[in-house]
């Protein structure tokens, strides 16, 4: 069978015939992301705790953990768990003084803070791109799209 008989039209029968063009539908809104950087959220109650852990999950940079107990941890928060409760749910940290990684209870958080530069600011491809046109339209030459250095 085929795609006419399917019941299928050209491209040039949907332009002809009002037909929605599927190349129109594909752009996807961007996102906005929140600055975090800085940031030392409320911890009072579940919720607030469980959004800000979401947002350091989200974070490309190093956030600070303040245990109930004292301790501090400095890190990249690479994954977490949600449970039903705040004893059953979890977070893992990559600590930037030593190699092992650090399972911390959402229950034993005290305190957060986004401490670590955001490697991400600013790298999104809107702004790769505005520099390429500004450097192009300079009339500078032997420029490419070359990834910046993470630092």
């Amino acid at each position: 069978m085929t795609g006419k008989e399917a019941g299928h039209i050209s491209h040039e029968s949907a332009e002809l015939t009002g037909a929605v063009n599927p190349e129109s539908l594909e752009v996807a809104p961007g996102i906005k992301h929140e600055k975090l950087e800085g940031w030392i959220p409320s911890l009072a109650s579940e919720e607030e705790i469980r959004v800000a852990l979401e947002k350091a999950f989200d974070y490309r940079g190093d956030v600070t953990i303040t245990r109930k107990d004292g301790s501090i941890i400095e890190g990249y928060l690479f994954d977490r768990r949600s449970g039903s409760t705040l004893a059953d749910s979890c977070v893992r940290v990559l600590p930037k003084a030593s190699d092992p990684k650090i399972l911390i209870s959402y229950a034993d958080i005290a305190a957060l803070a986004f401490t670590g530069r955001d490697t991400a600011v600013g790298k999104s491809w809107e702004a790769w791109m505005k520099k390429y046109a500004e450097k192009k339209a300079a009339g500078e030459r032997g420029i490419a799209l070359q990834p910046e250095p993470l630092d």
